[in-house]
């Protein structure tokens, strides 16, 4: 029998499909593995707290409750706050200070339990913060004297912020804004709610800055409403309004316009009305000569001063206040006059110029220049003296004139040709009744108050002369006259007299002082001058240019009423 040997057979190699499910089975253990592992590493995680763990602001990672107990206790027994303050300051609060004390109600055992420890991975990179606000307790009443006994919250050592505001007035620059001061006063309530905190979670320093705690000020530089109020300030400040008197100069600046301007409690910027006025009354007493005695240069030679009348120049302050302070108000610069009520024929010394009427009421003889030259001189009859009606001394302006008038009082209706009233119902007018002139006529048959002239002087004034022309009235001892003249008019060549007033160096020179009416004489039987009866009346016509309203001795008004002169019979 043959040996059979037996027959080998070759191993078939794997395919992928087995190569696969061998690996298949080695991931899945891998897998296993490393899920056992994991697992096992978050068992740690049941005794304490995760990794990047923070429990009232302290590090709790991977520590035990016990841990976080030691570390609070330790921390509450050992505290001490440091408070920041503005402007580098620093002041403390100690725990023991205000009863600071650990305490624990099981929220840390807590909060460990609901740990999920397979979630221990992700908490490797993300933190997690827990405030626990029972672990830590003060004592409410130390808390509160301890915060306010802090200096930074002493009134009597804090200093305030301050909004900004509008500078004072500095000359030549006008008005900015201040800017804004900080300060250093805190408020309270936040200071306490900030330094809880802290002490809460048991932070060790705090800024005030970074708290919020300071008061802030009310209105920044920037405040809409400051910019306007200095923008207006200074457009008002800025004006600079220049009054002219002649070759004198009046200026009005910011210097002065400051003390008149401010602010209101409504935030609005205000010009005092009655300060503007009291300016302008200012320079209405300086600048105004309507009430200021003059000094003539009569034709004499001799200076006189006269006192009285209303000649001059006068502001009309209401108007002219107004108008100011429309300016003001307006920002507009400007040279002007002031509005005048009342106008003069030049500024200086001497206001009446070269054109006027000069009235000697002591000779009875008057001067009548035009522009410097002497046009008429003539004698006159002023009031009768006796009887009480002498003329007043005085400067006055002609009121108008008028031709053909009827000079009217209660026994008396006079027709004038030549009618220039200055004073009231006195005025100059021819007196065709009178064949003389002059002399001492006035003291016992003078006029009711008028300055009686020849017809052809009267004639020559009137055409020549214009309303407002000064007529300057006065006395001047040692000039009477006991003759009396026709009335037969001179020509003019006498050298006129001089508008600049006598220097007064000695006694001598100083001008004599007018009265307002002529000195008192012995009364004398007389007859007043007669009216005409047989010529023609004329009634003065109410709307006559005069200045006061008023019309010649005893003319009808408007009302039909009759008005007497001065010293006219009743």
């Amino acid at each position: 029998m043959e040996n059979v040997k037996p027959r080998s057979r070759k191993k078939k190699p794997l395919g992928l499909k087995g190569l696969a499910a061998i690996g298949s089975g080695t991931v899945a253990a891998a897998a296993l593995i490393a899920a056992l592992i994991y697992l096992q590493a978050g068992k740690q995680y049941e005794k304490v707290f995760f990794p990047n763990t923070t429990i009232n602001g302290m590090d709790a990672s991977k520590k035990s409750v016990e841990e976080v107990k030691k570390l609070i206790a330790s921390g509450a027994q050992n505290y001490v706050l440091s408070i920041g303050e503005r402007g580098g300051s620093t002041q403390e609060i100690k725990g023991r200070d205000i009863g600071l004390e650990s305490v624990f109600d099981g929220s840390l055992e807590k909060l460990l339990a609901d740990q999920k420890t397979y979630e221990w991975l992700k908490h490797t990179k993300a933190p997690q913060e827990f405030d626990i606000g029972t672990m830590i307790q003060y004592d409410q009443d130390k808390f509160e004297s301890a915060v306010s006994g802090l200096d930074c919250l002493k009134d009597e050592l804090v200093e305030k912020p301050e909004n900004a505001h509008v500078s004072d007035y500095v000359s030549g620059q006008g008005y900015h804004i201040i800017a804004a001061k900080e300060g250093k006063q805190l408020d309270p309530e936040k200071v306490k709610s900030g330094i809880s905190e802290a002490v809460m979670g048991l932070i060790p320093e705090i800024s005030l800055e970074e708290l919020g705690a300071y008061v802030k000020p009310q209105i920044p530089a920037d405040d809409p409403q400051l910019i306007e109020q200095v923008q207006t300030l200074n457009k008002y400040a800025n004006v600079t309004i220049t009054y002219s008197f002649g070759n004198e100069k009046k200026v009005l600046n910011g210097d002065k316009i400051s003390k008149w301007i401010g602010i209101g409690e409504d935030g609005k910027v205000y010009l005092s009305s009655s300060s503007v006025s009291a300016y302008v009354k200012e320079l209405a007493s300086q600048y105004d000569t309507s009430t200021r005695a003059k000094n003539l240069k009569t034709s004499y030679g001799q200076t006189v001063r006269i006192t009285g009348g209303s000649y001059g120049w006068k502001i009309d302050q209401s108007t002219e206040a107004d108008e100011l302070a429309a300016l003001i108000r307006s920002g507009q610069s400007q040279v002007r006059e002031p509005v005048y009520k009342q106008k003069a024929a030049s500024h200086g010394d001497n206001d009446y110029g070269t054109t006027y009427v000069e009235i000697n009421l002591t000779a009875q003889h008057l001067y009548f220049y035009k522009d410097g030259k002497l046009l008429v001189e003539s004698d006159f009859v002023s009031g009768n003296e006796s009887k009480g009606w002498s003329t007043p001394a005085g400067v006055f302006p002609l009121t108008y004139k008028q031709r053909d008038a009827t000079l009217k009082g209660e026994t008396y209706r006079t027709p004038v040709s030549y009618w220039m009233p200055f004073n009231g119902n006195i005025g100059l007018h021819d007196a065709t009744w009178r064949s003389t002139f002059g002399g001492t006529i006035f003291k016992t048959s003078g006029s009711h108050g008028c300055v009686n002239l020849p017809p052809a002087v009267a004639k020559t004034i009137f055409e020549n002369i214009a309303a407002g022309v000064p007529v300057l009235c006065y006395h001047l001892p040692g000039t009477e006259s006991q003759t009396a003249s026709n009335g037969t008019s001179k020509p003019a060549e006498t050298k006129p007299a001089e508008t600049k007033p006598a220097t007064e160096p000695t006694t001598a020179a100083k001008p004599a002082e007018v009265p307002t009416a002529a000195p008192p004489t012995t009364a004398a039987p007389t007859t007043a001058a007669p009216p005409a009866t047989k010529e023609p009346e004329t009634e003065i016509s109410t709307s006559a240019p005069s200045k006061d309203g008023e019309v010649g001795p005893g003319v009808s008004n408007s009302s039909g009423k009759k008005k007497t002169g001065p010293g006219a019979h009743k």
